[in-house]
């Protein structure tokens, strides 16, 4: 299943089943799960682990080192999960030593043409990144979030679970779950109504989300009372908990 142009370094670790196309290359201390199948011209660089049954295509650089001038050639890691899609011309760096050594996807993930993970992000499981989508460094994004074509992430910034991102936004600030932002700089649009309904979230959670929406982001209450406020007068739900606990632990403030 490795083409006869493939180059594949003796020490790298590739499970049965896996497909390796026409002139990719394949780096030293590279593992590839069970069912993975890299397309062409794919170029997969060393300290990188891949999982079961993903689908790269051609042209993707995964595992090049950090764009990070601190950068020394410490011994870093690019951890991708099982049954993701990387699309053509989609980069993922490895980790620095600052940022924890390591970049992290997690499974069921679907990276469109030319997005880009740079060093130290974290990505859940089933994220979407629609075409030229950027991350920098040191990026946190939750479950389920959508990542609008053309659009840019700062770095240390997290993205929410369950959230939308619009096309061609600049978000330099934490996007809260379930939310929909969009703009240069990004600013907050209300609920993300159509990706909780096509996500099959009970009416009654929608409606407890909505209360809490409006009492953190269109009362005249700063956020510490509007915070208590949530807590004392809507139903006790986990995702009612997920939106306060983001809120609380935001770093470099949201988007309004």
């Amino acid at each position: 299943m490795i083409h006869k142009t493939a180059i594949v370094h003796p020490k790298a670790e590739i499970d049965e089943g896996v497909e390796i196309g026409p002139y990719s290359i394949i780096d030293e201390n590279v593992r590839i799960g069970r069912g993975t199948i890299i397309g062409p011209h794919v170029i997969i660089k060393k300290f990188t682990r891949i999982g079961k049954n993903c689908n790269i295509y051609q042209f993707a650089s995964i595992g090049e080192i950090p764009q990070d001038q601190k950068f020394a050639g410490e011994e870093t890691e690019l951890i991708i999960g099982d049954n993701n899609i990387i699309r053509e011309f989609v980069t993922l760096n490895r980790g620095t030593k600052e940022g924890g050594g390591k970049t992290l996807i997690g499974n069921n993930n679907f990276l469109m043409a030319y997005s880009h993970v740079a060093h130290d992000c974290y990505l859940g499981n089933n994220v979407i990144m629609a075409n030229a989508a950027t991350l920098a460094g040191h990026i946190t994004i939750e479950d389920y979030a959508i990542i609008g074509g053309l659009s840019a992430i700062h770095q240390f910034v997290r993205i929410g679970a369950y959230s939308l991102v619009g096309g061609a936004s600049a978000v330099s600030q934490d996007v809260p779950p379930y939310c929909l932002a969009v703009g240069n700089r990004a600013k907050l649009y209300g609920l993300n109504l159509i990706g909780l309904k096509r996500r099959n979230f009970p009416s009654e959670i929608i409606s407890a989300l909505k209360s809490a929406y409006r009492i953190i982001f269109k009362s005249n209450l700063k956020l510490k009372d509007a915070i208590k406020k949530v807590e004392y007068e809507i139903k006790d739900l986990p995702e009612i908990k997920t939106f306060i606990d983001f809120l609380k632990n935001s770093k470099r403030g949201f988007c309004r």
